[in-house]
């Protein structure tokens, strides 16, 4: 009697089972993978409060964009001797030799976008790694760009707080996506949101209701974490500026610190070494 009543209660057990491993698994696993790129709870509380505070629109066809009404492609604004690319490819990729201090000519990438290892080697697959706006050019356009002059435009362009290197075909997957239509891997939403958000508090572009939706959810799955000893407080003068854990020490192999065309600081990484590179100041 009592192995016939264990037989008819056990497929209940395995269901039950099976039912808490389904809801708990995806929740841990989102937590787990949060926890890759970790941001200070001080970060996540002033994007969640920028974010009620963007301009909110209706989605609208603003014509008139193209890449040209930004400038010349990564100009080198800053007039260091090298070019916006150059100055995110030596901040963003780890190993690099360069040709003359300036021209990266190869190095390592680990993509934020796709969490994958990629060599870059300058020549026919330079491609593999692009260089990409955060914020990309159309949408700021379609946002609030349209209204700019063209020195802003140029600024805004080559501002190294809303530039990432990349994964080239997740850059192409990414096109000029906001965050309502493209996400990247799960472990660095968090990080995309809250550096979308300070990009366009900083420039004052708006958001859509979907767009606003969807960076509202992704900041739910941040994992917080303290702030490194040695980060000094964003300057009043750039509210734009990550703190925390959205800093990371840049280095190339000939000895180069932090290469930012933006008035750029360095400061010690994360504990993890998959910290996501850190932005540098937005300009007003």
């Amino acid at each position: 009697m009592g192995d016939d009543r264990a037989v008819r209660w056990w497929p209940w057990v395995v269901l039950v089972v099976c039912v808490v491993v389904g809801v708990g698994f995806p929740r841990w696993s989102a937590a787990r993978d949060a926890g890759d790129y970790p941001v200070s709870a001080s970060d996540l509380a002033h994007a969640r409060a920028v974010l009620d505070q963007l301009g909110v629109e209706r989605p609208r066809r603003v014509p008139g964009y193209e890449r040209a009404r930004f400038g010349p492609a990564w100009a080198d604004v800053d007039a260091n001797g090298c070019d916006t690319r150059n100055d995110i490819l030596a901040r963003d990729l780890t190993n690099i030799d360069t040709k003359d201090g300036c021209v990266v000519l190869r190095g390592t990438l680990h993509d934020p976008y796709t969490g994958r290892h990629i060599e870059f080697v300058r020549g026919p697959g330079s491609a593999d790694v692009q260089i990409d706006h955060v914020v990309a050019l159309a949408d700021a356009w379609a946002k609030g760009a349209d209204r700019w002059d063209s020195t802003r435009r140029l600024a805004f362009a080559n501002d190294p707080a809303n530039l990432l290197a990349v994964s080239g075909p997740a850059n192409q997957e990414k096109g000029s996506s906001d965050a309502a239509g493209w996400l990247p891997q799960r472990s660095y939403r968090c990080v995309y949101v809250l550096l979308q958000v300070r990009v366009k508090d900083a420039y004052g572009l708006s958001v859509t209701p979907q767009e606003k939706s969807a960076v509202s959810r992704a900041l739910k799955g941040c994992h917080t974490a303290p702030a490194p000893a040695d980060a000094a407080p964003s300057p009043a003068s750039s509210p734009g500026t990550p703190q925390g854990h959205l800093r990371r020490r840049h280095r190339g192999s000939a000895g180069r610190g932090c290469t930012c065309t933006v008035s750029c600081e360095c400061h010690g990484s994360a504990k993890t070494p998959k910290a996501p590179p850190r932005p540098a100041r937005l300009a007003r």
